[in-house]
């Protein structure tokens, strides 16, 4: 009998497991890190009629899912709460790997030759400013900041 109950005991457990890792994840046009930087999920250019509507530039993330500075970025940098409050205020957010869907076509317009490449763009659509690298979170506010005042 305790082998059984020992079984059934795993056998619980494994589902309970399963259950809760396939919980249903919230879907939504931003992500829900409210502590950083709020990516939307828009497609471009839906993103850039929504800029010039409202008159509020777009930080435009490139990145790759190999890359090893990307992932501290988002790690590290993008999780920020000073970043996020700043970013979120002054820009739309967008996130793309340069290597699939629209990110292609977003890496070879901003001539990215390295990752993570991050664009600033103005309310129409027209590049403020353009770098790649890993940057702290206090370099990463102030390159937001200096690339918003241009």
């Amino acid at each position: 009998m305790t082998v059984m109950k020992s079984i059934l005991t795993i056998a619980t457990g494994i589902i309970m497991i399963v259950l809760l890792a396939f919980q249903p994840h919230e879907t939504g046009k931003e992500s829900n890190d409210a502590s950083g930087i709020q990516f939307k999920t828009d497609t471009w250019n839906e993103i850039l009629a929504l800029a010039k509507k409202e008159n509020k530039p777009i930080f435009l993330d490139i990145s790759a899912s190999w890359c090893g500075y990307c992932k501290r970025m988002k790690a590290n940098v993008f999780t920020d709460t000073e970043v996020g409050k700043y970013y979120n205020t002054a820009f739309f957010n967008v996130s793309v790997d340069g290597e699939k869907g629209e990110g292609i076509e977003l890496a070879k317009k901003y001539g990215v030759k390295g990752y993570p490449t991050f664009v600033f763009l103005t309310p129409d659509g027209s590049l403020a400013h353009q770098t790649s690298g890993y940057h702290n979170p206090e370099k990463f506010l102030e390159l937001g900041k200096n690339a918003n005042s241009k």
